[in-house]
Formats: structure tokens, sequence, C-alpha cells
């Protein structure tokens, strides 16, 4: 439990409460876009909500500015919601110059996950008409949520925790983490007989799988792009390190050994290389190791407190403590190829980086006062959005 809690600290614990939406940067002008909603459902609350889920999807994308002017609009999203018993669908059209561009069709089987629906559709208008894609919209994000002492459940959600479900209760569940690109698989901590066991959650029969079980600390930090290799953050002789676990062959190998804390292990640069926390220079910061050749080196060099990381092909993305600024922690984004380092936040604690599947965005926890939000950042059009946890704390987050 000792190991547990180092990492906890490395990795910030967080609650949130009110969704709030901040726009860093307007950019450049953008096509309007009308909403015109067709439906004639009797579920007015469903009607309302599901509009509402359009109008922040559709602004999230950042491809486009909401008009309430039919008239005004260069694009005319209109749709018919239908319900049908638990079956939720939906018929689109979008117009422009009063000519149809494109139409299309949609349905799920749960009118609660009624905001995948609208994700899906904003996704599906952008891919057809040639914007920039946001089909990570329609990716559902995992989240630890403790609920007291020795109490932590995993929840599947959407990117705006509109949506909800408990997949997993009762007892200590951490650090949820998805096992292949459909997202129907994921790993998770959890205790058997108060050892730390990494376990496998099959999300289309319920099955659970005990994958690896480690006296100290066990965390499955990241997974390969084919989902055969993960990365754990082990600690069977006291200190964490990093090591490697093949899926078939069920070997183990350490890749760091530090007599200090090495956590949070990342592929990087086609799974080649890694990066990771650690605090071999007194304080938590990010390096990098080749995996041929164990060659490492340091990567971050400003801050004082790098304590969280993510990455996407040569991409990474961490959190940083700035100096001179009490509490203040920034998340900035860099290359493992080039000099680029670009910062990402300007205030605030904002922490837990995750990139989306498509690297254009990064979702992460925002700290706001006595509460925190779950954030998102649209890279390319520089803009922060932010949506609250109601029930519970946030001890970790996968996307």
């Amino acid at each position: 439990m000792k190991k547990l809690l180092v990492f906890l600290f490395f990795c910030s614990v967080l609650f949130g409460q009110d969704a709030t939406i901040s726009v860093v940067n307007k950019g450049m002008q953008l096509p309007k876009i009308y909403i015109k909603d067709q439906s004639n459902l009797n579920d007015l609350d469903l009607k309302k909500s599901f509009y509402n889920m359009l109008v922040n999807d559709i602004k999230v994308s950042s491809n486009f500015e909401i008009t309430q002017d039919e008239k005004q609009g260069d694009y005319i999203f209109s749709y018919i919601l239908n319900k049908n018993g638990k079956l939720l669908d939906i018929d689109v059209e979008i117009l422009a110059t009063n000519e149809t561009k494109t139409r299309f069709y949609e349905q799920i089987l749960s009118i609660e996950e009624y905001p995948f629906l609208a994700h899906r559709s904003v996704a599906q208008m952008n891919r057809k008409l040639g914007f920039a894609p946001v089909d990570w919209m329609d990716h559902k994000i995992l989240i630890a949520r403790t609920q007291g002492n020795k109490q932590s459940d995993i929840l599947l959600a959407d990117y705006t925790l509109t949506y909800q479900k408990v997949l997993i209760s009762k007892g200590l569940n951490l650090f949820p983490k998805w096992a292949n690109k459909e997202q129907n698989v994921f790993y998770f901590t959890a205790y058997e007989d108060e050892i730390p066991t990494l376990y496998k959650y099959n999300m289309k029969n319920k099955n659970i799988t005990k994958i690896i079980a480690s006296k100290g600390m066990m965390v499955a930090s990241d997974v390969s792009d084919d989902g055969k290799k993960i990365l754990l953050t082990m600690a069977p002789k006291d200190q964490p390190d990093v090591y490697l676990y093949d899926v078939d062959s069920k070997n183990l190998t350490q890749i760091t050994n530090y007599m200090g804390i090495d956590v949070n292990g990342n592929f990087v640069d086609d799974d080649k290389k890694i990066v990771f926390v650690s605090d071999r220079l007194g304080y938590p910061n990010i390096f990098m190791q080749n995996l041929e050749s164990n060659l490492t080196e340091q990567v971050v060099f400003h801050g004082k407190n790098n304590s969280s990381v993510s990455t996407y092909k040569h991409y990474m993305v961490y959190s940083s403590r700035e100096i001179n600024q009490s509490g203040v922690f920034n998340l900035y984004l860099m290359s493992t190829q080039s000099d680029y380092i670009r910062q990402l936040t300007a205030n605030g604690k904002n922490l837990f980086p995750r990139f989306s599947s498509d690297g254009e965005s990064v979702v992460f926890i925002k700290y706001l006062g006595s509460q925190s939000a779950l954030g998102v950042i649209r890279i390319n059009a520089n803009k922060a959005f932010h949506y609250g946890l109601k029930v519970g704390k946030i001890q970790s987050i996968d996307w």
C-alpha cells in the first residue's frame, strides 16, 4: 500500500463537480452552422438534452460556429431523432445553399447512451464534409473513481462525463487502461490477498482474467499499438521500476533498474523507446530509454515536478510545475525528434494528460480551486473545454 501511495502522489488525485467551458483562442473565422431539430419526441427532456449535446460537440469540434439564425448558416444540420423502446436512432441531412451535401443514419441500443449517438453524428458529419476529423468524440473514457477508504469503482464514460456506467465496484479497483483500439477490453489493478494484481476485463462477456501479480505495486501504464505488450510499474524489489510484459508468451522483462522511483512508462517512436517518470534528479522528471540499447536520457529540462506523461507516435504531453508560481502545473507538448515544445495550458493545476486516438486532442484533469474537472484540449484549434465529475474523486483516467 505504501508503494501505491507513492505512485498516487506522482499521479495527483483530484475531484470535481460543475462543468465549465473556456476558449483559449477563437482563431480564424469558421463556417456557420444551424442545428435544425425536426424530431417529434414526447420525451422533451431527451429532446432538449440531445440538442444541447449536439451544440456542445460542434463547438468542441472547432470546425464550425453555431448560429441561431437559419438564414445565416453556411450549413444546416437537420435531424430527426427517433425513440423506439430502448432503441434511439437519428436521421441526419446536411444542407448547404439549399442543397443536400450528405445524409446518414446512426443508432444506439440504449437511450442512456444518447451522448455517444450525438458524438457519432458530429464525427460522421465532419468526415463526410471533409473537415478535420473528430472521431475521438465517440471513444469511451475509463475512470477510476474513489468513494472512500479502500473503495474505488471503475466507470465507463463519454468525454463530457454525461454518460457514466459503473463497470467494476466493491474493493480497491485502480488504474484502468484500454487493452486494444476497439475499446472492448481493459486492464486494471485490484488486490488479491493484499497483493496488487493486474486483471483483464472483457466488456463483451464481463469476464475478469488474472494477468500477473507482484508485491509492492502493479500498474499497467501503456499498451503497444498491436496490443501484445504492456508496460508495467512494479516494485518486487521495494523500489518501483518499469517492466515489459509480453501478452502472448507471458514473459516479463525489467526495463529500468534504478535505486529510486521509475514509474508511468509510455511507448514512443513506434514502440522502439519508452518515456517514464523518475526521481533520479531528486524530483519527478521525464526520461527516455531505448528498448534495444537501454540508453537513457533526460528529455525535459524545465520545472521541478514533471510527474505525468502521455505519448502519441513521436510526441509527448507532460505536466510541469511552474517555478515561482505556487501550485501551478501546466501541460506541455513536445517532440522526441526535434526541439519543438509548446505550452498547452496557461494557469491552474493541469495534470494526468492522455492523448486522443488521433493525437489531435488531449484529455486531462483540471484542478479548479476546491473542485476539479475533466479537461479536453483541441491542440490545433487552441481551445480548452472542461467537464466535472459530480460524485467521487478521480483517481486515474484512460481514453
